[in-house]
């Protein structure tokens, strides 16, 4: 199936299937860890135009991929100089809801009234590089939406910020790159990239961890507030950033699993696994 058409069929199925925080309610699927370390995560970006005329920004595209964004392609298939009525309802279940102000009104009109979509592909990325191409992938998004994009969003987790949320990640980013600072560059890739939380059988998970190499955390409910869990989700990620895997398994008594309600072909898919935490 092309690259592209599963990335929107998942967000298809997002929109019928999700509420704003609720993840697939699927029976969970036992994936080996051989098979899962032959997935390798890639970005998927979605930009939203003004105008009905993707030249700016297949422009601005092109020369970012000239310029620094190696690996990077334009998919001509699924872009269009014409408006996707499924925008806005696709936007609506994968804005922030954790970041205070990750959007406002005008970034919502933004999106009602967007007029072209561009799709941009990453190219497939080792552990090691995921970090990198993050960064790469948010300095397209610098790039394009000072080229117009008024709106956009990450298909590969389902996450979308406003215009002035991506600006101050873009940012930190800058200031992390500059400081040589691998760990807070990780942090912010993910803050970016990732959806969280989302609800399934009890429990909040994490989707997206794996486009900046970690797996994802899966909390129960019963720990807390949904707030509360999110903020424990974010500290056991830092923790794996920063100490490893398996001390950190060992500090919270977690498990690493490799049991998904998404298939080994879906962009959403973690090939790291999921650990999970206990009451």
């Amino acid at each position: 199936m092309h690259i592209l058409r599963r990335a929107l069929l998942g967000s298809l199925w997002a929109m019928i299937g999700w509420k704003p925080s609720f993840a697939a309610q699927a029976s969970p699927e036992t994936i080996t860890q051989d098979e899962a370390s032959s997935v390798t995560p890639r970005h998927v970006l979605c930009f939203l135009g003004r105008d009905r005329d993707l030249s700016r920004l297949s422009e601005a595209a092109g020369q970012a991929i000239r310029d620094f964004a190696t690996g990077f392609s334009v998919d001509e298939d699924y872009s269009q100089a014409e408006p996707d009525n499924r925008m806005s309802r696709s936007f609506d279940v994968c804005w922030d809801r954790v970041e205070p102000d990750a959007w406002d009104e005008a970034d919502e009109k933004a999106v009602a009234d967007h007029q072209s979509v561009l799709y941009l592909l990453g190219p497939s990325m080792a552990q090691a590089e995921t970090v990198k191409v993050s960064m790469t992938a948010l300095r397209l998004v610098e790039r394009l939406i000072a080229a117009g994009a008024v709106a956009v969003k990450g298909e590969s987790a389902g996450i979308a910020h406003g215009l002035d949320r991506w600006k101050e990640l873009i940012r930190q980013a800058a200031e992390a790159q500059k400081a040589n600072d691998p760990l807070t560059q990780q942090r912010i890739g993910r803050l970016a990239f990732a959806k969280r939380p989302l609800s399934a059988r009890g429990y909040l998970e994490s989707v997206g961890f794996h486009l900046v190499g970690l797996p994802e955390v899966c909390a129960p409910e019963a720990m807390g507030s949904e707030r509360q869990v999110v903020a424990i989700i974010d500290q056991v990620a830092d923790e794996i950033a920063g100490h490893g895997l398996d001390p950190t398994l060992k500090k919270r008594r977690a498990r690493l699993s490799f049991e998904s309600t998404y298939e080994v072909d879906e962009f959403k898919f973690n090939p790291y696994g999921i650990v999970r935490l206990s009451e």
